[in-house]
């Protein structure tokens, strides 16, 4: 009998910890031995929260131990009561991805308990989140790991303590689409079911899914087409809010905030605590209350407090306003400190805990936020003359920090939605202050897989909601350019080229004999701006997209073909780049002779001249439609009259690109008043609009960021794949300036100052292998590799 068991515990440990390591690719390419497991009886696609669960006996604690782990709509894995893992990252069936993680660190000898919640939204489900029906799978790396494999072995039960919490639209009064809102009775929640010894035998056996789990591109059936991860996981660190700016019908000090102290609502009592962050932020809060059983304790979120006319005002204000937002509820069961923590997480400044206490006392032990974002690292830095601008690059940073997660989000609190003319302008701030373009390849990529039968683009991606915005897919095109410009990747480029010829050939199609647009389906947003386009009842829209004869979208068109065109040069695809060159310049020249008012000297949106705004003529400088020498002063005129429909946050970055492609960048800090003005409402994060403006958040605002460098430090890439530099700096009235971005090859670091007589001083810092050129007032100094001693005199006429 001893002799038998020695050799079973050999055979474990040769299954366990003897195997060849397989190659990292190999899930990749051939069918999962894991089954996709589900609930043997609840409804396949409908709202629903599951537990999974599995005890293994390991013979020693493992030096290795990888699993591949997906689920749909999202899971949160823990092993031994530790939570390991949150995913999978969004995105679509055909491409629906898979996190790789070694547990080993959270093994030990002996018994071993994993676990993992798993949940389906339904009806609720945010418009980010695309769903085939409710499944969890993990597959073992090797056979060391196949112990731990999804199957009917693992045992799985409903959670009916959850139901949705609706968004109330009408209370809400605008377009909501991040998901419902979680409610939890702790009454009937199995507390301690991820935790080792939980008692699980009544649950059901797990039901494995009829059909095979396989990676992308295997299998006669569609459902989940497995792809691994390519971002890293999110940021997850703990944060605590900051002031207890009101309290009704109780008392609560700071001490509970910073997790020194309890407090306790007395039976009977609906009392309100109103708490400040004292930032936007994006978090999971975890709540943790005891006794109070039956109490009904609400979480609020908002962005700020509203009052009666439903207006924000400035966002440190309280007084005489109410939070109107987001909602999660939790019901105590009078147990000890149980701990009530959303599914998704929550974006809020202001969180409020409204406690409806009833025969007993309810006593709340802590709240702690779990901060969550894409783990962008700020190694760029700027720092002037000017100390007010250092709060514009931190409060700029904060705003990009909260719109990238798993994706880049427009907004973090109401969509969550990643759209292309959004990320455009995000992609760039990742680029310049993190140097990370994981997540910019990630977009682009999802844009790819978005392209439907007629070639477009869709607006945002992933979405379980269609939207065509053939502006942005135009815009995708040039984030493509903006790729190959920043980073060396030919092979990923190259994939592009077949959507991005589709995309050109879908707005090629719908040109006018005279070579402007014709006639336009979907929607065809330029800016949130007060266009008076008839007929267009989602707004954003500028006159002639339905019937024709935008100067503005004829000009983005030309725009784009000239980006694109350089990169299929680049290619060899010499003769379509041609063709893009040749079909810009017919663009270029019909927007010239039917939309130029000569009276004006500015370029009307349409030939009819009703209609004149920033954009056409922003566009116009950008593309070269008017000639160079007439750029400056019309560009002088698109900033000072008042009379032209005025661009928005949003197309300010294609008004600063001008402003830099003129050489007049000397105007750009000018520019700044809005963002100076947001900050004194009291925003931490910049808008979407001008006051009054839905969202508090939104990256395309934070452009001053890439600004900072690009323009006023003046660093941009002189060649593909940022082979070279061309610094071009724009001090203004700055005494001095200095920044460091990365750069693939290392940091570029400059520091500027004007000399008394107009010159420039200063030094560059270029990582090893990139040479470039330094220009200033139209005179040039070629640049090495290494720190370099610059100046720059102006002689005296």
């Amino acid at each position: 009998m001893k002799r038998n068991i020695f050799f079973v515990i050999y055979f474990l440990y040769q299954v366990t910890f003897g195997q060849t390591k397989l190659p990292d690719s190999y899930w990749q390419s051939n069918y999962w031995t894991a089954k996709w497991i589900a609930h043997p009886t609840a409804p396949a696609k409908s709202y629903g929260i599951y537990h999974f669960r599995k005890t293994v006996e390991l013979p020693d604690k493992p030096g290795r131990f990888v699993v591949h782990v997906s689920a749909d709509n999202r899971y949160r894995l823990f092993v031994n009561g530790n939570p390991v893992l949150l995913g999978p990252a969004r995105s679509d069936l055909q491409n629906w991805y898979y996190e790789t993680i070694d547990l080993a660190p959270f093994l030990k000898a002996g018994s071993n308990t994993l676990a993992a919640l798993v949940w389906n939204m339904g009806e609720g489900i945010p418009y980010a989140q695309v769903t085939f029906q409710t499944g969890f799978i993990l597959q073992g790396d090797t056979d060391a790991e196949k112990i731990v494999n999804t199957d009917k072995s693992w045992k799985v039960i409903q959670n009916t303590a959850y139901s949705p919490v609706k968004n109330d639209i009408a209370k809400l009064r605008t377009y909501i689409v991040a998901g419902d809102g979680d409610r939890v009775s702790g009454e009937q929640y199995p507390w301690g079911w991820e935790q080792p010894g939980y008692n699980d035998q009544a649950w059901a056996e797990a039901k494995p899914l009829w059909f095979v789990a396989k990676p992308r591109g295997m299998g006669t059936d569609g459902n989940w087409q497995l792809v691994p991860r390519t971002i890293p996981f999110m940021d997850d660190i703990p944060q605590r809010l900051t002031s207890v700016r009101r309290a009704e019908n109780g008392r609560m000090r700071v001490d509970f905030l910073q997790g020194k102290e309890s407090v306790t609502v007395p039976a009977n009592t609906k009392a309100v605590f109103l708490l400040d962050q004292g930032y936007l932020t994006n978090a999971y809060p975890e709540l943790t209350v005891s006794k109070g059983k039956g109490a009904v304790i609400t979480l609020g979120y908002a962005e700020a407090m509203m009052n009666d006319n439903r207006q924000k005002g400035n966002r440190n204000d309280i007084d005489g306003r109410k939070l109107i937002g987001f909602e999660d509820q939790f019901i105590a069961d009078g147990g000890s400190k149980h701990t009530f923590r959303p599914l998704w997480f929550r974006t809020y400044r202001y969180l409020q805990i409204t406690v409806d206490a009833k025969d007993e006392p309810l006593v709340l032990d802590d709240l702690v936020g779990r901060f969550t974002a894409y783990p962008f690292e700020e190694k760029a830095s700027f720092a002037s003359s000017d100390t007010t601008l250092k709060n514009i690059w931190n409060v700029g940073w904060r705003t990009a920090r909260l719109c990238a997660g798993e994706t880049y989000y427009d907004c973090p609190y109401y969509e969550q939605l990643q759209y292309t003319g959004d990320t455009r302008i995000q992609a760039m701030l990742s680029l310049y202050i993190a140097g990370d373009d994981r997540l910019m390849r990630k977009a682009i990529t999802d844009y790819d897989h978005s392209r439907f039968s007629d070639g477009l683009t869709q607006s945002r991606y992933p979405s379980a909601d269609f939207q065509v915005i053939p502006t942005f897919s135009l815009f995708w095109v040039c984030m493509v350019h903006d790729y190959w410009m920043h980073r060396q990747d030919d092979a990923f480029i190259k994939n592009l080229l077949p959507g991005m010829a589709g995309v050109l050939a879908w707005h090629e199609d719908r040109l006018a004999k005279n070579y402007l647009n014709g006639p336009l389906e979907w929607w065809n947003f330029v800016d949130w701006s007060k266009w008076e386009a008839k007929g267009e009842v989602a707004g954003g829209v500028p006159a002639g997209a339905k019937a024709g004869g935008s100067g503005i979208l004829t000009l983005q068109q030309a725009y784009t073909l000239l980006r694109a065109a350089e990169v299929f040069a680049h290619y060899g695809q010499n003769d379509k780049a041609a063709h893009y060159r040749a079909l810009a310049a017919q663009m270029k020249k019909a927007v010239r002779e039917t939309c130029w008012d000569a009276t004006r000297g500015l370029l009307a949106d349409t030939p009819e001249k009703k209609s004149f705004s920033q954009h056409a003529n922003i566009l116009a400088i950008l593309t070269d439609a008017v000639p160079v020498a007439q750029q400056t002063a019309l560009l002088q005129k698109v900033m000072t009259d008042q009379s032209l429909i005025q661009a928005t946050f949003y197309f300010k970055f294609y008004l600063f690109q001008a402003i830099k492609k003129t050489g007049m960048g000397d105007q750009y800090l000018a520019q700044l008043k809005p963002w100076r003005e947001m900050l004194s409402m009291g925003l931490t994060t910049f808008a979407e609009n001008p006051e009054p403006t839905r969202s508090d958040c939104h990256a395309w605002s934070a452009s001053p960021l890439y600004e900072f460098l690009s323009t006023v430090c003046g660093i941009n890439p002189a060649e593909p794949g940022f082979r070279s530099v061309r610094i071009e700096p724009y001090l203004n009235n700055l005494q001095f300036a200095e920044g460091k971005m990365p750069h693939p090859a290392g940091d570029i670091a400059v520091r500027f100052e004007k000399t008394a007589a107009g010159g420039l001083k200063g030094t560059v810092s270029l990582p090893q292998g990139v040479t470039g050129t330094l220009r200033w007032k139209g005179k040039m100094i070629a640049l090495k590799a290494g720190t370099q001693t610059v100046a720059v005199p102006i002689e005296k006429k």
